[in-house]
């Protein structure tokens, strides 16, 4: 019979991390929805929450230059090793080479946690490849990489990003330099924003609270603790929402003052349609949001106050039979500009999905200019940069629809707001403007 002493005891918080790891990395879950659940039915302290939450989301961020350490020291090829044991070594590399653990303390506990979820012949292997990956700091391991020629594969591994979205990047800011800013931006996790609604809650009662307003968003309140201690957002009378998001609804709302009748008509999980419906019921506007989604419909309710909620794929938009004067299409894309918040986007998304994705966003835009009325705006929007759902986008839009004109978004920016446009287009960047990357055209519907 085994003694006790060797039977594997991993600590509960690295258990935790491997098991959403796992659940994301090999079946399609996502970080932002497993972690802070499963955290709040633990019993884990403040700082223990801190460790599971930088350990995953660090660990997602940065698992390509882990998986490139990897293969430098593996004796058989890094894509056929076992998926739990590639996960562990990646938890054990995050721990070694970003955060503030040990060295012995990072390898013995890394090695625990094999024991237990693989066995001890896989806890064996893990154990020699942490053993390898510790006798080089990560400043010697990145060394050879400093001296790889092409730009797009240097910073791949350097900073942990699919050589596709590298690309992608330079093709819009033309400088790898500034490519190199938005990856480094792009790894450093994101701090709560808050945002206060018109009517439920105020600027100065969130400053009250110890938030300090944002650069650009008239509604932005920065904040370093925890959003869910402050009442107002418990009451869901403020809520969570990243500046450039608020920045994009604050926008609409300007160019569409006017506008008696507005519709988001894709507007799951309500971040844009909160603050949008509170504006409107301030102004005496009218406000309607559709999500094609049951389940996040449900979240748009609650964030909406009175407003119209319509379930229903935003493509038969058509079907309700009403015309609005004012619509807004955040439409489904790669999410390229929110990598700093959604760690495996990066690697799950493939630049075989624009097609499909692009496809989508035409019969969105289609959908939406069929029930606008004349005079009306239309306000094409993407959490991503690339160019395909941009720039392109915006050229077919005009091209399929002669009635449209563009609106140029210069004279809506927020005072300040620098660099912040591409062509008449609003182009946030991460780097440059501390929020998501969020893009936003704005087409008028001449008169007849």
């Amino acid at each position: 019979m085994k003694s006790n002493f060797k039977s594997p005891k991993p600590d509960a918080v690295r258990l935790l991390v491997f098991d959403i790891l796992q659940e994301v990395n090999q079946r399609g879950g996502y970080s932002n929805l497993l972690l802070p659940s499963a955290l709040t039915d633990s019993k884990f302290d403040q700082r223990d929450k801190g460790f599971a939450t930088e350990l995953l989301y660090g660990t997602l961020r940065m698992q390509g230059r882990h998986d490139y350490i990897a293969a430098q020291i593996s004796d058989r090829p890094w894509s056929e090793v076992d998926s739990g044991i590639v996960d562990v070594i990646r938890m054990g590399a995050h721990q070694l080479f970003e955060m503030r653990v040990a060295t012995h303390a990072a390898v013995s506990a890394t090695v625990e946690l094999a024991r237990k979820v693989l066995g001890e012949s896989k806890a064996s292997f893990v154990n020699a490849m942490l053993r390898k990956m510790s006798a080089q700091s990560l400043d010697e391991w990145m060394q050879p990489v400093h001296a790889v020629k092409d730009d797009v594969n240097r910073l791949s591994i350097l900073h942990s990003h699919p050589e596709w979205i590298v690309s992608a990047y330079f093709d819009l800011l033309k400088d790898f330099t500034e490519v190199e800013a938005a990856l480094i931006a792009n790894n450093i996790p994101a701090s709560p924003t808050l945002v206060w609604w018109p009517g439920r809650s105020s600027k100065q009662e969130l400053i009250e609270l110890g938030g300090a307003p944002t650069n650009y968003s008239d509604y932005g309140i920065k904040f370093d603790g925890i959003p869910n201690s402050l009442e107002p957002i418990r009451r869901r009378r403020a809520g969570v929402q990243d500046e450039g998001s608020q920045l994009v609804a604050q926008i609409f709302a300007k160019i569409a003052s006017d506008s008696p009748r507005w519709l988001d008509l894709c507007a799951g999980p309500g971040g844009k349609a909160a603050l949008l419906s509170a504006i409107a019921q301030e102004t005496g506007h009218e406000f309607t949001a559709n999500e094609v989604s049951e389940p996040r419909a449900e979240l748009v309710r609650q964030v909406v106050a009175k407003a119209r909620v319509w379930v229903g794929d935003g493509r038969d938009i058509a079907s309700h039979e009403e015309s609005f004067d004012a619509i807004l299409a955040d439409v489904p894309c790669t999410g390229l500009g929110a990598l700093r918040r959604r760690p495996e986007v990066r690697w799950r998304r493939k630049v075989t999905d624009l097609r499909e994705l692009t496809q989508i966003q035409r019969e969105l835009s289609s959908s939406a200019i069929s029930v606008l009325n004349a005079g009306g705006f239309f306000a094409y929007a993407t959490c991503s940069p690339h160019f395909a759902e941009t720039s392109v986008a915006v050229a077919d839009i005009l091209k399929a629809h002669t009635d449209l004109e563009q609106i140029d978004i210069a004279d809506y920016l927020p005072i300040g707001l620098e660099g912040a446009l591409r062509g008449k287009s609003l182009s946030l960047w991460t780097h440059r403007h501390q929020s998501d990357a969020m893009f936003m055209a704005v087409f008028r519907k001449k008169s007849a």
